[in-house]
């Protein structure tokens, strides 16, 4: 029988799904896999809203600080290490177990299976690079949004490595990356609970202002500058460090930069609720209806 309990807690960045999760985790008395893909990475970890220390050590925590950045690591590599670490956590006394981040993909992994992608063709990759460096990357961006504007409304657009992915797969087999990613959906050995946070607009906004302005008095600039010599590392092709990437090649100021990011970051969030919504098995609230969220989980446990 499926006894054990997996619950989501999803929704866009700067929302508040981290603390929450971490009161949530302590009630229940659990543990929380992250599945938010930039917090995987020893190195950055300003830029990318890490929980911190104080929050680390309140309640364990898995997939934070776990891989370096020079390391190949991928959804579906995740996908195995994380349904290998539910396996061995879920007990008699552990029955629910926390997953949160914001990235849908990395969370439609644990819960539904990753399907498998074609091999890497090189020449088209090599193709894809050039136009990148000669036309940019809101040529990348039109040409994917043309191509697979399903995947395009999913994705961060801001990452060239992905867009290149993406790209190389629709070209290389004549099919949209996102129609390898809606096959048969792996049957798991525990029930999911999914929810998903939200705020009105305007208030998101202010926060991811505010939580670039902290980044920066934090330090982000100089964590950006120590990664320079990296720039080109698929990890580092994301919100927070590209744009300060630019900023050091003086191609725009550092204001600039800040100004980017929390468009950028914005945008983001964006594509995160579209793809969440899209999910109709996500239960909505408000990240301030602790009582609400906790009596909601109780009630799916006892279904």
């Amino acid at each position: 029988m499926k006894n054990n309990f997996l619950v989501v807690i999803a929704g866009p960045t700067a929302v508040g799904k981290t603390s929450l999760t971490i009161r949530l985790a302590t009630h229940f008395k659990s543990i929380i896999l992250s599945a938010d893909s930039r917090q995987f990475f020893k190195e950055i970890s300003i830029g990318t809203a890490k929980p911190s220390a104080e929050e680390l050590q309140k309640v364990p925590h898995f997939f934070i600080n776990s891989h370096s950045v020079f390391e190949e690591y991928n959804v579906g590599m995740y996908e195995q290490d994380a349904i290998s670490l539910l396996k061995n956590n879920f007990s008699d006394t552990q029955k629910i177990i926390f997953l949160t981040g914001g990235s849908g993909l990395y969370i439609d992994a644990v819960c539904n299976g990753f399907d498998e992608v074609p091999e890497k063709n090189n020449v088209i990759r090599k193709k894809l690079q050039n136009e990148l460096d000669e036309k940019g990357i809101t040529y990348l961006q039109s040409q994917l949004e043309k191509i697979d504007p399903d995947y395009f409304q999913q994705m961060d657009t801001a990452n060239p490595q992905r867009l290149i992915r993406a790209l190389e797969v629709c070209l290389s087999t004549g099919k949209t990356y996102s129609s390898f990613r809606k096959k048969k959906k792996k049957e798991r050995d525990f029930k999911i609970v999914k929810i998903a946070l939200n705020i009105p607009r305007n208030e998101l906004y202010q926060r991811i202002d505010k939580r670039v302005n902290e980044m920066m008095e934090n330090g982000l600039k100089e964590e950006v500058k120590k990664m320079y010599p990296h720039k080109n590392i698929n990890a580092l092709q994301t919100v927070g460090y590209k744009e300060i990437f630019e900023a050091i090649e003086n191609k725009i100021s550092m204001q600039e930069a800040v100004d980017l990011i929390k468009q950028n970051s914005r945008r983001y969030a964006k594509r995160q609720l579209t793809w969440f919504r899209k999910d109709k098995e996500y239960q909505w609230f408000s990240p301030d209806e602790e009582e609400k969220i906790i009596q909601y989980i109780k009630n799916k446990i006892s279904e």
